[in-house]
């Protein structure tokens, strides 16, 4: 018979069993379900809704599931339905009728929340180990290419020149944000949604507050109704889960992108690459490709969420069981992801010396012929204008800016001087840029530093 049995004439049809039964997936929560539980009983004997005997009977037999569980020795009912009836169907056949006493002053709504945020909670902490761990690799490769000159791009057209430590550290900025987010999100769902029952909470003397304190929550919900009803810490996950994907995903693009036969600025090793079925010849990087295809996954998890939440009425619906796939899903694939592009990028080889052929073509060096004449009095537009001819005779010839003869730039205007030639040299114009958050190799260390300090002082 069914926890929930007594009102029932009929037994429920075994496609509807089948259909309503979340076991399959939320047996993932067994250890957030038995913690929450342990604190529920002693919270329940320290109140005296139940004896003292009756509450250890209770945590004695839920560490014996625990332990049963974790050795494999469990396999759970899909007509339990979830993994709350599960644990409580076992501790009842185990301990007989104190079992029963367990979900006295709760309901499976306020449960599942709890479980939820304990899970989110502790996956929040390990996402948050993994993207340490990236950004100290990337800003290893910042240190290690301080003075990689290689092209910068907008548009995916050769922009200015800048250095592969500059690059680096963008991407060190990004997944910085991404722990912030996190860090707010933790914060938001670290409160105690235990005691607020099926929605109007319960007549029984409860102790939120004590349970909440052996949960490590700062506190609890206020509203018995948001208690239950509320996904928000859920939706934010997904949020900032869906951001780091993207982040990740450009990342890999620009890997992708940089390890082809046109671009030959890495070279991925071979333990991160796939060969064809069919093409001898080629090393495909796939790894970085996944990643990029996987955060679309993510952005449907996010969006399958949202569109559960949108039109529920509260408080609790059934709706809201579909979060726990969606979050699961996230969960998984942004960990791998992580996992994986770490020692891809750890690992992958930098080709300085094509970095730095690149640099010095396409022309990145045109502001910096504009600057050098604006800082000689010419009014910037003017000088945008004729630095702008300038490129177009050269690009017509087939020879950069730096190719061109003094007596050829002096004849289109007595400003320049021999010294313009310093001031459009790829490294110069580099280490000429020493405005805070730019490429010159003396600012991108301290940019390494002051985020190394950060990632330090990160506390949570």
């Amino acid at each position: 018979m069914k926890l929930w049995g007594g009102r029932f004439e009929k037994t429920t049809d075994a496609l509807v069993e089948d259909f309503h039964s979340s076991i399959r997936f939320d047996q993932r929560l067994y250890k957030q379900d038995i913690q929450g539980s342990i604190a529920h009983a002693r919270m329940l004997g320290s109140v005296g809704v139940i004896s003292e005997k009756e509450a250890n009977e209770l945590i004695e037999g839920l560490a014996g599931i625990f332990e049963d569980i974790q050795a494999g020795k469990v396999e759970f009912e899909i007509g339990a339905e979830d993994i709350h009836m599960n644990v409580e169907k076992l501790l009842t056949e185990r301990i007989g009728q104190v079992g029963k006493k367990l979900h006295t002053g709760r309901s499976r709504n306020d449960q599942v929340a709890l479980d939820l945020r304990l899970y989110l909670r502790a996956e929040i902490d390990q996402t948050k180990v993994l993207i340490e761990r990236l950004i100290h690799t990337l800003l290893n490769l910042g240190e290690e290419h301080l003075e990689t000159w290689m092209p910068g791009y907008t548009h995916m057209q050769k922009a200015q020149p800048i250095t592969m430590a500059h690059h680096m550290m963008a991407y060190v900025q990004m997944f910085l944000r991404d722990l912030d987010r996190l860090k707010d999100t933790r914060k938001r769902l670290n409160l105690s949604p235990l005691g607020s029952g099926a929605m109007a909470g319960t007549t029984f003397p409860l102790d939120r507050e004590k349970a909440a304190l052996e949960l490590e929550f700062d506190g609890v919900t206020l509203n018995s109704i948001d208690g239950v009803s509320d996904r928000d810490f859920a939706l934010e996950f997904l949020s900032a889960a869906a951001i780091l994907m993207m982040h990740l995903s450009r990342m890999c693009e620009e890997l992708v992108l940089w390890s082809s036969g046109e671009f030959q600025f890495i070279t991925m090793d071979d333990a991160y690459s796939t060969g064809s079925s069919i093409m001898p010849q080629k090393k495909n990087p796939d790894v970085a490709e996944l990643v990029r295809g996987k955060t679309g996954r993510v952005y449907g998890d996010l969006m399958a969420l949202l569109t559960v939440m949108k039109g529920l009425p509260l408080a609790y619906n059934k709706d809201m069981q579909e979060d726990k796939e969606q979050v699961f899903d996230a969960v998984d694939t942004i960990q791998k992801c992580l996992l994986v592009v770490e020692p891809m990028l750890r690992t992958m080889q930098v080709h300085r010396e094509t970095l730095s052929r690149g640099a010095k073509g396409g022309f990145t060096n045109a502001t910096d012929l504009a600057d050098y004449l604006a800082k000689k009095g010419l009014p910037f537009r003017e000088a945008h204008e004729l630095v702008g001819r300038i490129v177009l005779h050269c690009s017509k010839q087939g020879i950069g800016l730096e190719d061109l003869n003094l007596s050829d730039y002096q004849a289109l205007s007595p400003i320049f001087e021999a010294d313009l030639f310093e001031a459009i040299g790829i490294e110069f114009c580099v280490r000429a840029r020493k405005i805070k958050g730019g490429p010159s190799p003396e600012t991108v260390a301290q940019g390494i530093q002051l985020s190394r300090q950060v990632l330090e002082n990160l506390s949570w």
